[in-house]
């Protein structure tokens, strides 16, 4: 019988039941959880509780966050396991391999070129394994995008335009916590749309090769607020008068998950999960516009927006023979409030193809239960489970981590600096 394969995972906020879940429930045979870390002993203890009371699972070590590297000579773990917040990525990934561990990262890698170059050092220098958690690209839709652009049915593609628009819920929420200090996630240009840059690198099978860019904060913050009329405001919504009735109010009362990771573990390290998205000190864009050239010579025109009524996104590419429309309209979520089902979940999706020369049609799209569109649960079973043979390649390494984010970094400097941003002068691999 094979030995299961020993992980711990360090940083234990929303993000990281996804995968202690997966492993207690699905895949209890091959894989094995030993030990937490994080920063916050209450946060570290709930999560304990709910791996034992809520999956049946035999509790673990607990190592705060200065116990990493006594955590690994302790529990020699196989595989670390790195959900902590976005700027310490680095920190975990480098010193787990530099002690012996492949890792397993959740995106985005990391947050600023420095960072990415220290990360692609580390696994030159150890030779160990690094895998950035993509589940977007295992969702049927976009493996299905996927499929038909390599089946050559328009073509080579020359020309991408790509809208992501983020609701007044999810949006919202990256203004509330600890994402709106660009310092911690480098924006929504890097921690947002690592997703989507990667997906057209995948899609296309290229690299980015240049990056142009605006971006702008111009709806949330406390001034935009005061310029639309707005003459309430509040710190957080926590024992707030003038959070009541407010629609962009996080409530966490009355909600176990967001009560064990956020409002009764503040005491520990004093994090505010629910602060009001019209307050001062947001140094993140809301408003978002990119131009990137492709290692191929393909195009892409993206944007993201933050405040939008509609929550999901559309895709056009236009190749040498036709044209391809696919769209999404996803489900509300936000993150660590309930159902990670809900993560990411179409409730509608369509693709469309529109050969050169011929007539329109419609592509069927295969149905999957699971977050982000049915894709959480075979990235899963790719990474703890046994994977199967994959001709589109959906695993995601820490070049793709790398070329996803540094489209991210890239435009965040070009918006900086007014000026287009060259991929090749920001690391070398």
């Amino acid at each position: 019988m094979n030995r299961k394969k020993r992980y711990v995972q360090v940083g234990i906020g929303g993000r990281a039941r996804f995968f202690y879940q997966a492993v207690a429930e699905r895949f209890s045979d091959t894989s094995e959880i030993t030990a937490f870390c994080d920063l916050n002993r209450t946060r570290l203890e709930y999560a304990q509780k709910t791996l034992v009371e809520d999956f049946g699972y035999h509790e673990v070590a607990l190592y705060s966050a200065n116990e990493f590297e006594k955590m690994i000579e302790e529990q020699k773990p196989d595989c670390v396991i790195v959900t902590s917040i976005d700027r310490t990525h680095h920190k975990y990934i480098i010193k787990a391999m530099e002690m012996g561990c492949d890792v397993i990262t959740e995106k985005p890698m990391t947050t600023d070129n420095e960072k990415c170059q220290q990360i692609l050092d580390a696994v030159k220098r150890t030779g160990k394994n690094l895998r950035v958690s993509f589940n977007y690209r295992y969702a049927p839709q976009h493996s299905k995008v996927r499929e038909l652009i390599m089946s050559g049915v328009i073509g080579e593609v020359k020309s991408v335009h790509f809208e992501w628009m983020l609701n007044t819920s999810h949006g919202a929420d990256y203004f509330r916590r600890w994402h709106r200090d660009k310092r911690n996630s480098g924006g929504l240009l890097v921690h947002k749309s690592t997703h989507h840059f990667d997906l057209v690198n995948f899609w296309l099978g290229t690299q980015p090769k240049q990056v142009f860019a605006y971006g702008d904060l111009l709806f949330y913050g406390r001034e935009n607020a005061e310029n639309r009329g707005v003459d309430k405001f509040y710190s957080r919504v926590h024992g707030s008068e003038n959070a009541k009735g407010d629609p962009f109010a996080l409530v966490m009362e009355g909600v176990p998950n967001l009560e064990g990771l956020y409002l009764n573990a503040e005491k520990d390290d004093g994090y505010i999960r629910d602060q009001s998205v019209f307050g001062d000190g947001i140094s993140i864009e809301d408003t978002m516009n990119v131009l990137v050239r492709y290692e191929n010579g393909a195009i892409m025109s993206y944007s993201l927006t933050a405040y939008s009524p509609k929550e999901g996104y559309r895709v056009v590419f236009t190749g040498t023979k036709g044209r391809l429309e696919a769209e999404a309209s996803e489900v509300t979520y936000v993150n660590g409030s309930g159902d990670k089902d809900l993560e990411g979940a179409t409730k509608e999706k369509s693709i469309k193809v529109y050969p050169m020369f011929g007539i329109p049609y419609d592509v069927e799209i295969p149905t999957a239960k699971g977050g982000h569109g049915g894709g959480d649960p075979v990235l899963l079973n790719d990474i703890f489970g046994t994977p199967e043979p994959d001709p589109l390649e959906r695993a995601a390494s820490h070049v793709a981590g790398a070329m996803s984010i540094l489209t991210g970094i890239a435009a965040n400097k070009s918006i900086a600096t007014g000026r287009p941003v060259d991929i090749k002068d920001l690391v070398t691999f």
